[in-house]
C-alpha cells in the first residue's frame, strides 16, 4: 500500500496562503513558510490598524475642530461643553467637516451656543 503524501489537502492549503500573499514581493510570494509567516503578519497588521485607524481619524478631527474654535476665540474643551450643554447633536466628524468645508456655519453655530 502506498503511503499517503497529502498531495490534494496539501496544495489546498498551500494555495490559500498563497491566494492571500498576492502582491507580496520576493520569497514572501511564493516560499509557502516565508509566505505563512507574512500573512498572518499582515492579519495582525490589518486588525491591529483598524483600531488605530479610528483613533487617528478622531485626533484629526479634533485638531480641526480646535483650529476653528480657536479661530473664534474659543477653546476646543469649552467649545465641546457648550456644545453638549446646548444639547447640539453633532459629532466631532460632522463639526470637523463643517470646520473644513463651511467656516461660516460653524460660526454661526458657535455663536448660537455662546448665546445659549
Amino acid at each position: 500500500m502506498p503511503r499517503a503524501k497529502r498531495g490534494f489537502k496539501r496544495r489546498r492549503r498551500h494555495n490559500k496562503i498563497l491566494d492571500r500573499a498576492e502582491g507580496f514581493v520576493l520569497g514572501r510570494k511564493n516560499k509557502i513558510r516565508r509566505t505563512a509567516e507574512a500573512v498572518d503578519r499582515a492579519y495582525i497588521y490589518s486588525y491591529r490598524d483598524r483600531r488605530v485607524k479610528k483613533r487617528d481619524f478622531r485626533q484629526l478631527w479634533i485638531a480641526r475642530i480646535s483650529a476653528a474654535a480657536n479661530n473664534n476665540d474659543l477653546s476646543y474643551n469649552v467649545l465641546i461643553s457648550a456644545l453638549k450643554k446646548a444639547q447640539v447633536a453633532l459629532d466631532r466628524k460632522i463639526l470637523a467637516d463643517i470646520a473644513i468645508e463651511d467656516p461660516a456655519t460653524l460660526t454661526a453655530i458657535i455663536n448660537q451656543v455662546r448665546a445659549a
